[in-house]
């Protein structure tokens, strides 16, 4: 049994690392919810601003978003 946590919170801005095997928008994507961890990944449904539905996604698919910067 694995003493994982899940790395990203409710209501991050992340990005989804782009798949060959996925068609996703691109762009940032919300944490909507923390999914029960399956295998060796936490799981997440997250949900872009330029799609209509939500998606169920592994950790390891996912990386924390930039912060954008003014000058």
């Amino acid at each position: 049994m694995t003493n994982r946590t899940h790395k990203f919170k409710v209501g991050q801005i992340v990005d989804l690392i782009p798949s060959m095997s996925r068609s996703a928008a691109s762009g940032h994507y919300e944490i909507v919810s923390l999914r029960p961890i399956e295998g060796e990944s936490p799981q997440y449904r997250i949900k872009s601003r330029s799609e209509a539905h939500e998606r169920v996604v592994a950790e390891t698919d996912l990386i924390p978003s930039r912060p954008l910067k003014f000058d």
